[in-house]
């Protein structure tokens, strides 16, 4: 489940201030296991639901007067009170479900266009939307170059041509050997717009995974999002996948 799932399964939006930090408490301990907190935590997780920052002075009194809440290990750290977090897991049991299922609203690859594929290609495809919906912006780009990888790859093969971005070795060659050959080559025959945009999603899915300085943002991630659905779909029909 995500956050913004739980956020209006469990009516987050109309709860106080303090009713809001209990009920993020709780969903990011389930998330991940994190049971201690800061104040800098707490503002990051209101910033991704798009809620106002708080007094943080005033919080951190409230945090310390609530019965909720109990000091954390580390210095300025705090807690949910375990009586309140086995209420709150009695609550919500589905934040509790051990599965691989991937929630995911479709934002960026939709689903009629992945789910009778392969089901490496589904799950892919499901892990893309669900790291851009979930704010994981470099981990999505990467994921989306590597489906562009692997569709360039099947288109290849489809059209038994896949020699052609193999080493003397039998390897796959670079991603940027691969997307040149598909540019040029007249088997493929891929659209205007999809030879100008291959080069885009390699840069950054490399920028995201190599360079140390940088974090993809959101809006790094919408401005190529029509383009490379254009460009995937356009992949599964070259790579006969879709008929």
């Amino acid at each position: 489940m995500n956050i913004d799932k739980f956020a209006l399964l469990s009516g987050l939006y109309e709860k106080t201030e303090i009713e809001k930090v209990e009920l993020l408490a709780f969903f990011h301990n389930q998330l991940s296991g994190i049971e201690d907190f800061t104040i800098p935590d707490i503002c990051a997780w209101l910033e991704t639901l798009s809620l106002a920052k708080p007094n943080t002075s005033r919080l951190r009194k409230k945090l310390l007067a609530e019965k909720k809440f109990v000091k954390g290990r580390s210095q300025d750290s705090f807690r949910l009170h375990k009586k309140y977090q086995i209420l709150l897991e009695n609550k919500f049991p589905q934040t509790n479900q051990d599965n691989e299922n991937i929630e995911t609203i479709d934002s960026i690859l939709p689903k009629p266009l992945y789910e009778n594929t392969r089901g490496y290609i589904d799950s892919l495809s499901k892990q893309i939307n669900s790291s851009y919906e979930n704010c994981i912006y470099d981990g999505c780009a990467v994921l989306m170059r590597r489906l562009l990888e692997v569709l360039l790859i099947l288109s290849h093969e489809a059209n038994y041509i896949e020699d052609q971005i193999k080493d003397p070795q039998g390897d796959y060659q670079s991603l940027v050997s691969i997307i040149n050959n598909s540019i040029s080559s007249k088997t493929l025959k891929l659209s205007r717009n999809t030879r100008e945009c291959l080069d885009s999603f390699r840069k950054i899915g490399n920028l995201s995974a190599h360079k140390i300085y940088y974090n993809a943002k959101k809006k790094d991630i919408r401005d190529i999002a029509t383009d490379y659905r254009a460009t995937i779909e356009e992949l599964l029909y070259k790579s006969n996948i879709l008929k």
